[in-house]
């Protein structure tokens, strides 16, 4: 074997293993040492829950239907369900972030900061975008456009269900 192939031989070998090693280390786990992978997560640092007014969640009282068969459903003191299928997909509260925004808790606390978890309701109180999915959620009961809700935003009547 020539020198030449030796050098080309050592150097497509450290390249291989380097790029097995980035992609080992970017991918998360994937066959790794499990107790490695789960200290690798920081854990998110969440505030207490606040007292929710229900004035400012006055405009997301009420069932919100999705195109994929799902709902969210807000009580005017902000707890919240989002289900599909008779499964609970996310429970906790709804926390104003603003006029329009909110944000929801997570695993029993306030997030406080750049949240995924969270929707954005439309001008004219129809719509709501969840942020988890960019998925718009048209209002079907609850709020000032409501028909067959009882006051606190609960549907008088099961949809679908």
């Amino acid at each position: 074997m020539s020198m030449r192939t030796r050098a080309v031989s050592r150097l497509g070998c450290a390249a291989l293993v380097a790029l097995l090693a980035a992609g080992a280390a970017g991918c998360g786990g994937g066959g790794g040492d499990a107790k490695k992978s789960e200290g690798d997560a920081r854990p998110v640092k969440l505030a207490p829950l606040p007292k929710v007014d229900p004035a400012a969640v006055k405009g997301l009282v009420g069932r919100w239907d999705g195109a994929g068969k799902d709902y969210f459903q807000f009580k005017a003191d902000g707890t919240g369900v989002w289900k599909k299928e008779g499964q609970t997909l996310w429970s906790g509260l709804a926390i104003p972030d603003g006029r329009s925004r909110f944000r929801f808790s997570w695993q029993g606390g306030d997030p406080k900061g750049s949240n995924y978890w969270g929707a954005t309701v439309s001008e004219d109180g129809r719509k709501m975008t969840f942020s988890g999915t960019g998925q718009t959620y048209t209002r079907t009961s609850g709020g000032k456009a409501a028909k067959g809700a009882a006051p606190d935003g609960e549907p008088t009547t099961p949809k679908g269900h």
